[in-house]
């Protein structure tokens, strides 16, 4: 991070860049390498590769980093939505525009959505900033 606590583009360019290739990896309950993830595991695995440490549950990644309002999201920011529970139950990576990347048990990859799709949008629960080491 830079002094000013903003990451710079490379950094993102570099964190998205990690989600991204790992797109089409399996989903397995629990998991957190690139054999198959979870959607916590899937985005604790692409911090962790940039030497940030996020907790590995859903609601304690909530807890993590700076909140940012839906309108100040930036690729690398997490994207938290209530899915299967009241609160974050599901977490993915903004990758910029409405795109986010993330692990969904649905469909089995790793895989790019819309936030604004009729599933997601409403479900949409918060953004979390975390720092990336420089």
């Amino acid at each position: 991070m830079n002094g000013d606590g903003s990451r710079s583009s490379a950094e993102v360019y570099a964190l998205t860049g990690t989600a991204l290739a790992l797109r089409g990896a399996p989903y397995k309950t629990a998991g957190a390498d690139p054999n198959g993830f979870d959607c916590s595991g899937f985005t604790w695995y692409v911090f962790a590769q940039h030497g940030i440490t996020l907790p590995r549950d859903v609601r304690q990644q909530f807890q993590s980093g700076t909140p940012v309002t839906p309108d100040r999201l930036a690729p690398g920011d997490l994207v938290f939505f209530s899915t299967v529970a009241p609160g974050p139950s599901h977490v993915g990576i903004s990758i910029g525009g409405d795109e986010f990347v993330h692990a969904p048990s649905s469909s089995g990859v790793v895989r790019v959505e819309h936030l604004n799709s009729g599933y997601w949008s409403p479900r949409l629960v918060g953004v979390r900033r975390v720092g990336i080491s420089n």
